[in-house]
């Protein structure tokens, strides 16, 4: 029944919530077209006025600009952009980055789309007015990022990993390199990277050599070579800030004693412009991928080159993750763009492509076939990618909010708790909607069919640019172990983290047990959540046992974790829906219809996945590991 009846999925002419209209012709289903993106604004402000109430969030904030209506004309202006300037080029830039005596140059076009992106202002949104920002919550810029990411993913790297920069010089650097870089970092003309990893040092940084060498004067000498540097060299900015893992001297062993450096590209003078006789960093090639071409992938050279550090030293790792957290969202905003880009250029199709007749006979008898989107197989696909993408979009926003009150909060205590809260969603934000990024794309080739394979239509690059997600910033196995060790485990007491999220939903659950039109969601919402608990708190007496379950069983439970996570936020959405389908009409009418019944989808087909993941996290760690690692894959 939720198949055939979505409106946002109909197959009658009315364009629904695509609004538009795609001839049913058979040149069209044969030509192969470019990938088109266009923001659904109204899904967004959903959730931001209706679901999550950010109206009165930004007015507990005190932000007296973060007004209804700037906030509204701001997004929609962003919207505007990124529909213009970086969708025309996401499959140009497919072309790659050239790399030629030690400097590369992006894609034609992309150089000017960061010129138009600095000259409007949108590097410095949630930037503080003392550096040249517009001083508007961070949670602004993240829907910014957002859309960027559903625009053009690999393109958004380059102002992304500079927002990670600006944080991390905001709280963590000395009065001196805030004055001298944010500035520049703030307004665009310089753009920043992070420098973490080497050959021989990924995940695990206790393997850091770089070295750091005090030169007296209070800065230092950085020697050594980092590999997979996103962005770390590209012609769309005047500099490159780097900011730099390294070793002191006299540094204690492993993860205590790594440093942080912040590392130009060019040194610069006393009014702050690079002297371009003095480069600082160098560039010895960069990678060749399996996606993501646009955005340049460097192995960074430090010979001797001039650092200030950043933060205490040999506390560089803790520093850091405030660079590493905020890009494991912004991983996170990939996968939400990822499902959104497939969805938007998935339905079209399916609305022309004709093909077979329906099971229950002819739908349209003047068609040499029915229309695809007749078929249950593709609802199923379609409404996946949906469900996904917009479960998805409501929980980063969620995150959002504890992001606004982490940065304005007035007290270190304060400060601590939103960021506990920040940190048990971000692992299920990187892990999770990364993978299921990956999901709705493969889910948008097998609509195309063959088509999804040609490289004319579009599907495949979605795919090939996804695949990198999950794997940066650490992969979904490492997610899994953050979440469940350090977020959950370790906690003190064990489960803190959890229990307070088990709290917020439950007594959701409870404050809407007697509406009638809520109770397929809380019932269902309240039984999986309390076994969620109870389930953890089981995982947690076996692994005081058996220590290597946690490792085995930690993917398992990220995905159930986030199952679990979408389903709350699913209730939320249906719950702000019904509070508006009774009075509204016309496509406000079809909107919250659709909303409701896409809740109803995702807790009767999605949220049944748990079934099989809350019962894999406790397979015992021996079953994985008895089998000797000579015979896992044997060649005579």
């Amino acid at each position: 029944i939720i198949f055939s009846r979505c409106p946002f999925l109909k197959p009658p002419s009315s364009s629904g919530m695509m609004r538009r209209t795609i001839a049913a012709s058979p040149r069209l289903v044969t030509q192969a077209r470019g990938l088109t993106y266009k923001t659904r604004l109204n899904d967004l402000f959903f959730v931001l006025n209706e679901v999550h109430g950010f109206p009165a969030h930004y007015a507990k904030l005190g932000n007296e600009d973060a007004t209804p209506d700037t906030v509204q004309s701001i997004i929609t202006e962003a919207a505007k952009f990124m529909e213009t300037a970086l969708t025309p080029i996401y499959q140009a830039g497919d072309e790659g980055c050239v790399f030629k005596d030690g400097e590369v140059t992006t894609p034609k076009g992309w150089k000017e789309a960061y010129l138009a992106y600095r000259e409007a202002g949108w590097a410095g949104l949630s930037m503080p007015q003392k550096y040249g920002g517009q001083g508007m919550p961070a949670s602004l810029g993240l829907v910014r990022s957002e859309l960027c990411g559903a625009a053009n993913s690999p393109w958004g790297m380059y102002p992304g990993l500079s927002m990670g920069c600006m944080e991390t010089i905001l709280l963590h650097g000395t009065d001196y390199l805030k004055d001298t870089y944010l500035p520049k970092l703030t307004s665009g003309e310089w753009t920043g990277v992070m420098d973490l990893t080497e050959s021989q040092a990924g995940t695990d940084l206790n393997q850091v050599k770089t070295k750091a060498i005090p030169a007296g004067d209070g800065t230092y000498r950085i020697t050594g070579e980092k590999i997979f540097i996103s962005c770390g060299e590209h012609d769309m900015s005047d500099n490159v800030i780097h900011i730099v893992l390294a070793r002191l001297p006299d540094a204690p062993p492993g993860t205590r004693g790594i440093s942080l450096f912040l590392v130009p590209k060019w040194l610069v003078n006393e009014n702050g412009e690079p002297i371009k006789d003095k480069k600082n960093v160098f560039v010895s090639g960069i990678e060749h991928k399996m996606g993501i071409k646009g955005s340049s992938t460097c192995v960074c050279v430090f010979d001797n080159s001039v650092g200030w550090l950043i933060g205490q030293e040999n506390k560089g790792l803790k520093h850091m993750f405030t660079f590493m957290n905020l890009a494991r969202i912004g991983t996170s905003m990939q996968g939400i763009g990822t499902m959104e880009l497939a969805l938007q250029n998935s339905v079209p199709y399916t609305r022309e492509r004709m093909s077979m007749r329906a099971l229950s006979g002819t739908k349209e008898k003047d068609k040499p076939g029915d229309r695809i989107i007749w078929h249950p197989d593709v609802r199923r696909m379609l409404l996946t990618q949906k469900a996904l993408a917009e479960g998805g979009r409501c929980l980063l926003y969620r995150l959002a909010k504890a992001a606004d009150l982490f940065f304005t909060a007035k007290d270190e205590k304060t400060a601590a708790r939103f960021e506990d809260e920040m940190g048990l969603y971000t692992p299920v934000l990187k892990g999770f909607l990364t993978e299921h990024g990956i999901e709705a794309a493969y889910y948008g080739q097998q609509v195309y069919g063959g088509h999804g394979f040609i490289k004319e239509w579009g599907m495949e690059q979605i795919a090939r640019d996804a695949r990198i997600s999950t794997l940066y910033e650490g992969t979904t196995g490492v997610q899994a172990l953050d979440l469940i060790g350090r977020k959950i485990l370790t906690t003190k007491p064990p489960m803190k983290l959890l229990n307070g999220y088990i709290k917020e939903v439950l007594n959701f659950c409870w404050s809407n047990m007697s509406d009638a039109k809520m109770r397929p969601f809380v019932i269902p919402l309240a039984r999986h959540t309390a076994e969620w608990w109870a389930r953890t708190a089981t995982l947690a007496v076996k692994a005081s046992k058996d220590r290597e379950i946690v490792g085995s069983g930690a993917v398992d439970y990220l995905f159930y974790s986030g199952y679990m996570m979408l389903a709350h936020q699913w209730a939320l959405m249906a719950k702000a829906a019904q509070k508006k389908v009774g009075s509204a009409t016309g496509d406000d009418k079809e909107f919250y219809t659709a909303k409701i019944q896409t809740a109803e989808f995702y807790f009767q087909y999605i949220l049944p996945r748990v079934e099989r993941h809350k019962r894999s996290m406790m397979v015992p760690s021996k079953t994985f590991l008895k089998v000797n690692e000579d015979w896992i894959c044997h060649v005579e």
